[in-house]
Parts: structure tokens; C-alpha cells; sequence
């Protein structure tokens, strides 16, 4: 299967995350003219493109606070029992069947007991044969990891499809991200809209919902140890620290522990109540920024009983400490004619656009739903669609999800299916479902890496390219140890490469350069595959095409050698210097490769040509006489006593020669 392109072609992603743990990702849509429609050649389309879209509702009703009404069959009774659950959920017999066989599963795989992981998936499989759901999506990802079973992914495609059907939305993301890599963006398109959908149905108004950011517990071939420390929630360090602080009356500190338990950051479980009493003490502390986000919480009854009223006041507060995001929820509250006397659709304008003239994203968001809409003003698709690409730049996520809108149905933009579906696909995977990152995380840092492998695996069936890198990675860190579960118990060596390629593969579609170098190396030496220059090229090449340095000088190599690629020594020149350009680090595996070639090119035919081409079938003899002869443990203590001993010999020896150099003087010997 060839390598796909990782973006479409007018979209560029930032790598990197803004250091405020809930701003948004840094993002550019780049838009040229010929991306916008004709506004003359709307007409009606625009109108169908609003009668049809959902109610503008940002807050959400009360009857929809919990997660399980948008991830329905979520694993989330199991890591956060504390909440409450549905109530329909735990009185159907095939639910609880469902929960305890998932329940056992889980725990399956963190002892690393086959046994009962077949017990488990007899009873997920029981459940999946009368029809529940949620149970023939748990089923369908074992068949599609080949856990006890041989995989099957006609099959799991199968019980995907049943489960979508029965309202399943992981399913859903399954086949979405299923047709996303076949390029039928016809069909994945109509379900990420889905998803995105209801990703955004609990995102905020007044201020933008954080960046939830899964966390790669890999940084290239080692542990991210910066990035785990930071994730520990409660027993980081830092935390303690700031919780210390806050308890001994420290405005800011109360204001930033308030954050992480609101938005549940940084391995910081969400809880409300606590986020609700840490902004109270801070606004008491005279701290302005827990004005703002204590009208949402009133707004969105979020730990406490709705309150538009005090909503209405507490945002009021905000606004007038120049906190502009605050204007959003202003607006929003006139538009709907919560808290207010009736609503004012003058006013909520007035106030978006004060938003807006201070760089606020949501202000420009919520100017482009009242053109699109006509809300208050005149209908103008092509303004709107201007505000929402600034705020999409913005990293808005809202935003992101009117202009793939825009161009999944042609409204003001050209008709783009890939681009539309790669915009849902970003906003989707920030729905509910994303808890399993979490889990996840939880899992790992606890040193529960069974259990970790299982939900990355599951996630990474969704489409999460940092979920399909850190299984993968998990596998070949951990091999036997990752409690990895195959066709008949634990997996062989075999199983494990092939799964582990596997999601390096997706992880390198997705545009991961370590997985898409990782592929490469795997055809290029016949790691769990065979042996393949030319794909282990076609990998190098996409992991070049992302400035990778290594891909380049692998790509010289191939070309100096004839491997995979032609013969061609200016073009193994070309790729060393650019290796050299990407990355100054490595300057000195380029200069003696530079040497190398200028050999090659001056004396093709050379003893010193050929010893040079014969080190690579040496060195590997060596490493195995080395990890084979030299590390095996009786040998080494053995070589470590014996070096020993000649270092003694040494010393004495140096000692006696000094003494014979140096004689000692009588204590009478003249001066």
C-alpha cells in the first residue's frame, strides 16, 4: 500500500503546543482565491446549509452533562466508577454482561493472564450475539488486533458496521478512519460530520475548550521522560507545589489548580467541585481570571446547579477586567435570552465584535454564525466565511468545524471532500472518546504496561496517530514484558513485529517521521518482514518529505550503493548535504561519509573500496560475537576480574618503576 500524504495539500500543521496547558494548537489554513465560490453561485444551497445544521447551542441542555450521552458504550464505568452512570445501562442484563466482560478483559491483560482473557471475550462475544452494541465493537477490536482469535478485519469491519448502526460512535470512528485511508472521502466525510458534531456539543462559548494533547511516551527511540513527569496529576511535583502554595492563600496558585481540575490537565482528573471551590477562593483572593470561567460553570451547571443569573454576573465582572473572551459568553447569553430580561441580538453582536477587535477567536467565530445564520443581520455567506477562517487560524475548534461544513457542502467555499474530512477528523478527535488516552497514560505511568497496550491499542484503532506510535513503541520497548496477547496466548515474536509494523505504518501515514524512518529500517533490514530496498526507499522518502535527517542520509546511502534506488553518487551527494543542512549534528557521520564517496568516485575500483563495502557484513558478526560471547554474564564477570587484574599489574608495575626512578637519600646525605 503506498504511502499516503499526511495533509492535504492547503493545510499546515504547527508542531508544537502553546506552553498555557489549555491553549489551542498553533494551526494555518492556508486559503487562496480559488478555494472561494463564486457568492452569486450559493443561492439556495447556502440556506440548505443552515436550515439543516443544528441548533446554535453551546452550552448544551441540561439533560446532555454527561459523557456518556455522546460515547454511549464508553469503557468509562470501569477507570472512573465514581461517576454516575446512565441509568438504562445498568438495568439491561446484555449491558452489565457487556461492562463485566470488558471489565475482565482489561484486567486480563494487566496480570497477562491468557485464561481469563478468553473467559472475557466469551462474555463480550455472548453479549455481540444478541445484538448489543457496544459489545460487537469490543469484539470487532479483538478481531482486529487478533487477540485469542485469528485476526480478522473482514470480520471486525463487520461488527463495526452492526455497532455503528446501534449508535456506537467508537465504531463509528473505526469505519470513518477505515474509508479516511481508502480515500473514500465520500463516505468518511458524512461520519466524521457525525462525530465532530457531537464533539463540539460540550465545547465552551466564552473561552476556547483546551487542547487535550494525547501524550507520546516516546521521544524517537527513548522514554519521554520531560513529558511524563508533567503528566502525573496530583503526585507531580509541580503540582504539590501549587497546591502548597494555594493552600497558603496564593491567588494565582488557587486560579491555576482551578484550571487544571476544570479542564483536566496535565494527568489531572476533572472535577468540577473542586475547580468550582479553588475560582471561588481565588476571586475572593482578588484574582479577575476566575471571573470569566466561573460564569461558565453557572452557565454550563457544571459541578453546580445552572445559573444563568449568576452567570450573567460573574462574566459581566470579567468583561469589565478587560478579560475579552468574556464578551463571547455576553453575547451568547443576549442571543439565547438567558439571564437577561429578553434577548438582545443588537447587543450580542455589540459584544462578539468587541471580542473580535481585541483578537479573541470566539468573537470572530461567533460573527461568522450570525452572517451564516442571518441572525439579527443580513445573511452573508462569504463574511462569515471569513471570520471563520480567522478564527480557525486561530485554532478555534468551532471554527475548524464550520469551514470543513463549508466545504463538505460547497457553501461559500469550493466543494473539497479530503479537505473537509480531514478538518471533522481533527475536531472528532477531541470528542469523549478521547478518555482513552487518559486511561491510557494512567496505566502506563502506574507501570501497568499491559493494560496501557491494551487501550492505545483500541485507541489507535480509532485513527489517533499518537496512540498508534506509542503501542507500537510499547511493543518494541517491552517486547514479551508488554503483555502483548496474539492468536493462541501471548504473542510470539512474529506477531509482535507484524502488529508492531503495522501501526508504525499508520502512525507513518499520518505523518510521524520516527515511525514513517522506523518503516524503513524495517524493509531495509528485514525486521518482521521481508527484506525490501525498494519500500524501505519509499519509506525514507516520506519521512525525508517532513526534513528528517536521517531519511536523507539513509537515502544517500542507497543511492551511493545502488540499493533500492539507482546507482547514482551526485544524487548520494545531494541527499548527505541536505542531511548536513536539516540537522548540524550530523556533521561528522556526513563528512566521513563526503570522504567516502569522494573515494568511491575517484577510485571505484580499490582495495580501499572494497574493505570499506565489506564493514557492513562485518559489523553485525561482531555485535553478535559481542552480545553472544563478550555480555554473556558468566564471560563478563570473568573479562571484568581479568581486567581487573591487569590493571593492578599496571599500577604495582607503575609504582616499582617511579621507586627505581626516585631512590630514597640517606637522612645524613649533604645538602
Amino acid at each position: 500500500m503506498p504511502l499516503r500524504r499526511s495533509l492535504p495539500a492547503a493545510v499546515f500543521l504547527l508542531l508544537y503546543v502553546f506552553p498555557s496547558a489549555y491553549a489551542a494548537r498553533p494551526f494555518l489554513l492556508v486559503i487562496t482565491n480559488d478555494d472561494f465560490k463564486d457568492p452569486s453561485a450559493d443561492g439556495d444551497s447556502a440556506d440548505a446549509a443552515t436550515d439543516d445544521s443544528a441548533d446554535w447551542e453551546d452550552f448544551g441542555i441540561p439533560e446532555s452533562n454527561s459523557e456518556d450521552d455522546h460515547d454511549p458504550g464508553s469503557w468509562r464505568p470501569i477507570f472512573e466508577p465514581s461517576l454516575p452512570l446512565l441509568s438504562n445501562s445498568s438495568d439491561d442484563p446484555h449491558s452489565s454482561m457487556y461492562l463485566s466482560g470488558v471489565r475482565d478483559m482489561i484486567n486480563a491483560a494487566s496480570s497477562g493472564d491468557p485464561s481469563a482473557m478468553e473467559a472475557a471475550a466469551a462474555q463480550i462475544e455472548a453479549s455481540a450475539s444478541v445484538g448489543h452494541p457496544h459489545a460487537q465493537s469490543t469484539l470487532a477490536f479483538l478481531y482486529g488486533s487478533g487477540i485469542l482469535r485469528r485476526i480478522n478485519h473482514p470480520k471486525s469491519f463487520l461488527y463495526h458496521s452492526f455497532a455503528a448502526e446501534g449508535g456506537n460512535m467508537q465504531s463509528k470512528m473505526v469505519l470513518a478512519y477505515t474509508y479516511y485511508r481508502q480515500d473514500m472521502f465520500d463516505k468518511a466525510v458524512k461520519l466524521y460530520a457525525e462525530l465532530a458534531e457531537a464533539a463540539v456539543a460540550s465545547f465552551l462559548i466564552s473561552k476556547d475548550p483546551p487542547v487535550i494533547e494525547s501524550v507520546r511516551i516516546h521521544s524517537g527511540t527513548e522514554e519521554n521522560k520531560e513529558a511524563l513527569r508533567k503528566s502525573r496529576g496530583e503526585e507531580d511535583e509541580d503540582f504539590q507545589i501549587t497546591e502548597y502554595q494555594a493552600q497558603k492563600g496564593n491567588a494565582v496558585a488557587m486560579y491555576g489548580i482551578g484550571v487544571l481540575y476544570y479542564y483536566g490537565l496535565r494527568g489531572v482528573r476533572r472535577d468540577h467541585k473542586k475547580a468550582l471551590s479553588w475560582f471561588s477562593k481565588a476571586v475572593a483572593k482578588g484574582e479577575p481570571r476566575a471571573m470569566e470561567l466561573l460564569g461558565e460553570i453557572y452557565a454550563r451547571g457544571a459541578g453546580v446547579q445552572r445559573n444563568y443569573t449568576k452567570a450573567l454576573e460573574w462574566l459581566t465582572l470579567a468583561s469589565k477586567q478587560r478579560h475579552y473572551s468574556a464578551y463571547n459568553g455576553l453575547g451568547y447569553l443576549y442571543v439565547k435570552g438567558y439571564g437577561v430580561e429578553k434577548k438582545n441580538l443588537t447587543k450580542a453582536r455589540e459584544y462578539f465584535e468587541k471580542a473580535a477587535e481585541n483578537k479573541e477567536p470566539g468573537g470572530h467565530y461567533n460573527l461568522g454564525v450570525l452572517y451564516l445564520k442571518g441572525i439579527g443581520m443580513k445573511k452573508d455567506v462569504s463574511l462569515a466565511c471569513q471570520y471563520f477562517l480567522t478564527a480557525a487560524n486561530a485554532g478555534q475548534p468551532k471554527a475548524l468545524f464550520q469551514v470543513a461544513r463549508l466545504f463538505q457542502k460547497g457553501i461559500g467555499l469550493k466543494k473539497n471532500l479530503p479537505m473537509a474530512t480531514y478538518l471533522y477528523k481533527m475536531v472528532a478527535e477531541r470528542g469523549p472518546w478521547s478518555s482513552l488516552s487518559r486511561w491510557a497514560l494512567e496505566s502506563y505511568l502506574k507501570g501497568d504496561i499491559g493494560k496501557a497496550l491494551l487501550l492505545y491499542s483500541r485507541m489507535a484503532e480509532l485513527g489517533y496517530e499518537v496512540a498508534q506510535s506509542n503501542a507500537a513503541w510499547i511493543l518494541d520497548k517491552y517486547g514479551e514484558h508488554s503483555m502483548c496477547m496474539g492468536e493462541s496466548g501471548f504473542c510470539t515474536d512474529s506477531e509482535m513485529h507484524v502488529r508492531a509494523h503495522s501501526l508504525w505504518w499508520q502512525a507513518s501515514e499520518q505523518g510521524n517521521e520516527h515511525a514513517a524512518l522506523l518503516i524503513g529500517d524495517a524493509y531495509y533490514y528485514g525486521r518482521g518482514t521481508e527484506r525490501d530496498y525498494e519500500r524501505a526507499a519509499e519509506a525514507y522518502m516520506h519521512a525525508r518529505s517532513q526534513s528528517n535527517a536521517q531519511a536523507m542520509f539513509n537515502l544517500g546511502y542507497m543511492h551511493e550503493h545502488g540499493e533500492g534506488l539507482p546507482l547514482d553518487l551526485h544524487m548520494a551527494k545531494r541527499y548527505y548535504d541536505q542531511a548536513l543542512d536539516n540537522d548540524p549534528a550530523a556533521k561528522l557521520p556526513v563528512k566521513v561519509a563526503l570522504s567516502g564517496l569522494w573515494v568511491r568516485k575517484n577510485y571505484p575500483d580499490s582495495f580501499l573500496i572494497h574493505t570499506m563495502d565489506s564493514l557492513p557484513h562485518i559489523f553485525p558478526r561482531i555485535e553478535v560475537w559481542v552480545d553472544e560471547v563478550l555480555l554473556d554474564e558468566g564471560n563478563a564477570t570473568i573479562l571484568t576480574l581479568f581486567v581487573c587484574f591487569l590493571t593492578v599489574l599496571y599500577l604495582r608495575e607503575r609504582q616499582r618503576r617511579n621507586a627505581a626512578a626516585h631512590p630514597p637519600q640517606p637522612d645524613d646525605a649533604p645538602n
